[in-house]
């Protein structure tokens, strides 16, 4: 028998300010992370997308679903893509990443805060806060709401955030009997290309400050990864790829990381 626990987050709780100012992608997963290291849960389940570059001591991710749409999905009931916005366009987004990449595309928009559930950005488009916004496309296919988006992005325009799309489950190291239930679980092409995507994440301190982007690909053995990094106004792009084995995938993630830390030196948020 299984007992679910529901937890609301700190992140869950405050939707009027962006994670940037407030601490940042751990404060989805704090709560969560105590009631793993005091035993009170066995396992704690996260978007991957949420999760800090490093694991607090003694924490793990055991387990990866098989991965949903990396995509992002583009919300308007004015223009059918980023390109058929209005000129000079108010577009809702929390997401420091979609907001620079969006400001390299079209620099005439204007990027408004954009919080909170499906529900209450659908309200702030209909109420005409903004012309458009951005949601994953995982999310709305997990939710049954595909039909709600305008179009999904494709990566060559709009690179995904690092493990968009990816379900993971988090244990504490010495939980033994958590980590042999969910191994039987574990997607094989989903765990070689979120070892890529986040070992990038990790050699560049990844933060909700830093407008960095990330996603892998995996064809029979062969993974091709392709990452970048922002200012956050947009005006300077950062961009490394890399392709090898899938036994090479976090090395391909540091070294592309290095290369985009070289490319950038002190543009690059911290």
């Amino acid at each position: 028998m299984i007992d679910i626990v529901v937890i609301s987050t700190t992140g869950d709780q405050i939707q009027n300010r962006p994670l940037s100012e407030i601490g940042g992608k751990g404060l989805f997963t704090k709560e969560l992370e105590e009631q793993l290291h005091d035993g009170r849960i066995d396992m704690a389940v996260h978007s991957m997308k949420d999760m800090p570059a490093v694991l607090p001591d003694g924490l793990e991710i055991c387990c990866l679903l098989e991965r949903e749409d990396p995509r992002d999905a583009f919300l308007s009931p004015v223009a059918k893509s980023i390109a058929d916005l209005p000129q000079g366009a108010t577009v809702g987004s929390s997401s420091v990443r979609r907001a620079a990449q969006l400001l390299n595309l079209r620099p005439d928009l204007k990027i408004v805060q954009f919080r909170g559930n499906v529900q209450t950005r659908l309200r702030k488009l209909e109420d005409g806060v903004a012309a458009a916004t951005f949601l994953a496309c995982a999310g709305l296919n997990r939710l049954g709401m595909a039909d709600l988006m305008t179009s999904a992005i494709d990566p060559g325009i709009m690179l995904p955030a690092v493990a968009q799309g990816a379900i993971g489950i988090e244990i504490a190291s010495a939980n033994d009997r958590s980590r042999a239930l969910l191994q039987p679980l574990n997607h094989r092409d989903t765990s070689i290309c979120i070892a890529a995507e986040r070992a990038f994440l990790r050699a560049l301190d990844g933060s909700c400050r830093t407008p960095l982007a990330g996603h892998a690909t995996l064809a029979g053995d062969v993974v091709s990864f392709n990452a970048m990094a922002l200012t956050l106004d947009g005006q300077k792009v950062f961009t490394a790829g890399r392709t090898g084995t899938a036994d090479d995938a976090g090395r391909m993630g540091l070294d592309a990381a290095e290369e985009i830390r070289a490319l950038a030196g002190t543009d690059l948020v911290s």
